[in-house]
């Protein structure tokens, strides 16, 4: 019972205190009560103070609590309460089934600071040192803050049985401290699976696929098998090694979400975002990545089936095909373009499903460009084409996916064959998407323009890179990784914007696994 009356007093204390404030009451059956009119998350006095009897804030309150509390008893022998750090939990390995965690929001919400109030009462205060925020009075910056989410999600990690899941609930409007839990979890060993925002208006969830964090973001991740964990033990990369990672990583992922008469695309599904998960589980655990970006695009074609722009596990197909046929519309990925690898995404869903000309896409394309960062060179959609998709020039026969989209959608061009002069005169001048070998070639050579580029900031005399490609800064760092060159992988890190090394994932994981290879040394 003395416990009960503590729980019931600490959460009164605030509306007892200076900061309670005075608000009219627009309720009648209010009657003008001033109970708990303390602002949530901070301290503040204000102007006007409320000031209210104990018995009156705490009257009413003890009845509710303890109706409350008795609708749902407690079981000691089936729940375990315990305070204490999340990085050192006292549990035994791979013990926990499932775990959901609402971690520090960065610099939201300072915690140890609001507990100031209640620890006075009680003269016991909170050791802030291990602290997760990001508080430039302590000195603790976006990395520091990094670091210690990082051993908490290796302490999740460690405990979680493998095969299972963890829920991980966060919300911040800064990019920086989204990248950072990303970062986090990959480094801990965790792979996302999954990344949607909550819409509390609706109550409904929405794919993340822009670097923007407005909304409570819901982050689906897992623990890889431990057949798949025993492949990478010793540092070895192979081919059948990354491919049993995305082989592990589609049966993980949803085969489809849809609501209602419409489906979605679903980006972890798709090549751009397999490429890169793969990529990642190998750079965080220190070692190369035994394929290229062509070499992965192409196997991935030859070893799982492709719909609607996703690959699925053979098995996963009929499922698919089934709950597809259940609606009318496939809604594509809302692409925020800030960068040329998100212009070439856009352009790639542009022409994915309907081949065009390039005066059709150039207005498009221009309004995509107002949200283009600063720092970013300005992006041309005429090169974007012509290094990463193919163009009909209107002699000899017409491309298959020209062909596919002409007879599907123009009657009076249907059971055409595909050198017919009015077939020809209709698909000249489009571009489009082109299959996966091809497309492999083309990588290749848009590659080696990057790297190129890459050397020239690399020996650049300038402190900080002002107008560059965000594209040929990756290539070269994902290169210099393969090489085991880590020092140039920092050295042009510390060339960049800080706000750029921070907010992109994957300049991020390069820098950040760099300086750790760095200090092994």
């Amino acid at each position: 019972m003395s416990r009960f009356l503590l729980f019931l007093f600490e959460q009164a204390i605030w509306g007892l205190s200076a900061l309670n404030r005075y608000q009219p009451s627009q309720h009648e059956n209010y009657g003008g009560s001033q109970v708990n009119r303390q602002l949530n998350g901070v301290y503040y006095v204000s102007s006007m103070i409320a000031e209210c009897s104990p018995w009156h804030n705490l009257g009413g309150k003890i009845g509710r609590l303890a109706s409350a509390f008795r609708a749902f008893p407690s079981r000691s022998e089936r729940t375990i309460i315990a305070t204490g750090t999340a990085a050192s939990t006292g549990l035994p390995n791979n013990s926990v089934d499932y775990i959901f965690t609402d971690p520090p929001f960065g610099e939201n919400i300072y915690y140890a600071d609001l507990n100031f109030l209640v620890e006075s009462w009680y003269g016991v205060f909170t050791n802030d040192t291990s602290e997760a925020i990001v508080d430039r009075v302590r000195g603790k910056d976006i990395l520091a803050y990094q670091r210690l989410m990082e051993r908490c999600f290796a302490e999740y990690h460690r405990v979680l049985k493998p095969a299972r899941w963890m829920t991980v609930v966060f919300s911040n409007s800064k990019n920086g401290v989204w990248r950072a839990i990303q970062e986090a979890l990959g480094a801990a060993g965790f792979v996302v699976a999954d990344v949607r925002t909550l819409d509390k208006k609706v109550g409904s969830f929405k794919q993340v696929t822009s670097s923007a964090v407005k909304q409570d973001l819901i982050i689906s991740v897992y623990k890889p098998t431990e057949t798949l964990a025993h492949r990478f033990e010793l540092g070895h990369a192979t081919a059948e090694g990354a491919w049993a990672f995305v082989k592990e990583h589609l049966g993980n992922v949803p085969v489809f979400v849809g609501r209602a008469s419409e489906g979605e695309v679903v980006a972890e599904r798709t090549a751009q975002l397999l490429l890169d998960r793969t990529i990642a589980f190998h750079v965080q655990r220190g070692i190369s990545v035994p394929l290229s970006g062509p070499e992965f695009l192409q196997g991935l074609a030859q070893r799982f089936p492709e719909r609607d722009g996703m690959y699925f596990l053979p098995e996963q197909v009929a499922e698919y095909d089934r709950k597809r046929t259940s609606v009318a519309e496939l809604r594509q990925l809302s692409l925020f373009v800030n960068d040329e690898a998100s212009a070439i995404q856009w352009v790639r869903q542009q022409l994915q499903d309907r081949p065009q000309s390039f005066q059709d896409l150039q207005p498009q394309f221009m309004r995509e460009l107002q949200t283009l960062a600063k720092h970013e060179k300005t992006v041309e959609l005429r090169q974007i084409l012509v290094d990463g998709f193919g163009h009909y020039d209107g002699r000899g026969p017409v491309p298959n996916q020209i062909h596919a989209y002409l007879s599907s959608n123009f009657r009076e061009l249907r059971n055409l064959e595909k050198d017919d002069g009015r077939l020809r005169e209709k698909a000249a001048d489009r571009w489009y998407v082109l299959d996966p070998t091809k497309q492999a070639d083309q990588d290749q050579i848009r590659e080696r323009q990057l790297l190129k580029e890459f050397v020239e900031y690399k020996a650049s005399t300038q402190r900080k890179l002002k107008l560059f490609r965000t594209e040929a800064v990756r290539a070269g760092f994902k290169a210099c990784w393969q090489e085991r060159d880590y020092r140039t992988i920092v050295k042009v890190a510390e060339k960049l914007p800080e706000a750029v090394l921070q907010e992109d994932e994957k300049l991020l994981m390069y820098y950040d696994n760099a300086l750790t290879r760095l200090g092994d040394a």
